[in-house]
């Protein structure tokens, strides 16, 4: 045997000797489990991805075609090349959906800080009684919510003499109804971490009630606002069932609405759906990354910070 095989074995022999000593059946199962998640996670965005550069061959075919033979952009530029034949200008959808999702998250952040502030602070008959009717709202299912509030809409509307379909702002009203509860949950239970002596020194510094929100309770809530404010425009950035009973105009549609034409379209072209559905998750990926810090923190902190 020769002394390059010999060392060859001692290493591998030692290699194995370290991983048998450091690795128990615990991290053994640890590691297989986050394995099978990842790829659980990874794999459905990269074959969606990879997809929408394929061809119709390589989509239909019977055998998985896991890496495109080539990059076609034929998918993306029907959706937004204007001399593409089945020009879908999906650039107005995805300003629909963001004229949507902006103001409904903004909004709910606004009226929750008010709310959760109330709800956390303020001493009044009924408060927990209030809080968990909120949230019991939220645990209705959204198709049993969707003929009430079409109803009360319409009455609204022909008071106001304004149209319910194909109305953007309706949407985000009816999308408000969907995530204020949680958003109001939410933030109550992070206000009731922040200590009450803080505020109180500065009730007594001379500060009013909104001084103390602005200067004290909304900095230190900062990352449960902004955990908030994007899962409330999440759910109305990829919100269809509502959108698909207030928007019948092409013109009005969001990016959910827009996918689903696409798809039920009599000529199937799901590499073009592939696509639509990649720039879809793209903003919500982007956020995550954006705010990963505020998001790890969460509802965990507003401790005390001396």
């Amino acid at each position: 045997m020769s002394t390059s095989n010999l060392h060859e074995r001692v290493n591998k022999g030692n290699f194995i000797d370290h991983l048998a000593k450091t690795l128990s059946w615990e991290k053994f199962l640890f590691a297989v489990g986050l394995f099978f998640f990842i790829s659980m996670i990874i794999f459905p965005f990269y074959w969606m991805v990879s997809s929408s550069f394929k061809s119709g061959a390589e989509i239909a075919g019977r055998a998985p075609v896991y890496i495109p033979s080539s990059l076609r952009l034929d998918a993306y530029r029907e959706l937004f090349d204007p001399a593409w034949k089945s020009f879908q200008n999906f650039g107005s959808n995805i300003v629909n959906s963001l004229l949507v999702a902006i103001p409904t998250a903004l909004i709910a952040v606004v009226l929750s800080i008010m709310g959760a502030y109330a709800s956390a602070r303020l001493h009044f008959k009924g408060r927990e009684w209030i809080l968990n009717g909120v949230l019991i709202v939220y645990l209705f299912p959204a198709v049993l919510l969707m003929i009430p509030l079409f109803a009360m809409l319409s009455k609204i509307s022909q008071t106001f003499g304004f149209n319910v379909q194909d109305n953007l702002v309706i949407l985000v009203l009816t999308y408000l109804a969907q995530t204020l509860p949680v958003a109001l949950y939410m933030l109550t239970n992070y206000f009731r971490t922040i200590p009450d002596e803080i505020e109180q020194a500065a009730l007594i510094d001379g500060c009013t009630r909104f001084e103390v929100i602005w200067r004290v309770t909304i900095p230190l809530a900062i990352p449960a606002l902004v955990t908030v404010g994007i899962y409330t425009f999440m759910i109305a950035w990829n919100e269809f069932l509502y959108a698909f009973i207030f928007l019948n105009d092409r013109a009005t549609f969001t990016i959910p609405i827009k996918i689903n034409t696409i798809f039920n379209d009599p000529s199937p072209r799901p590499h073009v759906v592939m696509a639509a559905s990649t720039i879809m998750t793209i903003p919500i990926i982007v956020l995550f990354l954006a705010f990963e810090k505020y998001l790890s923190q969460g509802l965990t902190s507003g401790s005390v910070k001396g």
